[in-house]
């Protein structure tokens, strides 16, 4: 979480890659993110490049560490999960970040 926040200040290059449904995201967002919800990520893994260093997450955790599982598979070396999704991002680094169930 702490390491996002820091890559992100530091206008480090990597890509957030968010793997929640449209109307969560509609909810609350991380700058910059990219939204390819987890099941449409097969038919558009094509869109992410694997030699990018790429972090994934989701509400909680759970669909993104799928998300990393499924692109380790497909030849991505570089791909971290953000553990406790955007709901920790929420709690532990910005506040203003709404919170949902």
């Amino acid at each position: 979480m702490k390491d996002l926040k820091r890559w992100m200040d530091e206008n480090r290059k990597f890509v957030l890659v968010d793997v929640r449904e449209p109307s969560e995201y509609q909810i609350n967002r991380l700058v910059g993110s990219k939204l390819i919800p987890l099941g449409d990520l097969p038919k558009r893994v094509h869109e992410l490049d694997s030699a990018d260093e790429i972090v994934v997450h989701c509400h909680f955790g759970g669909r993104s560490a799928k998300a990393v599982q499924f692109l380790n598979k497909a030849g991505f070396k570089k791909v971290k999960n953000l553990a406790g999704g955007i709901d920790a991002w929420s709690v532990e680094v910005d506040p203003a970040c709404p919170r949902y169930s």
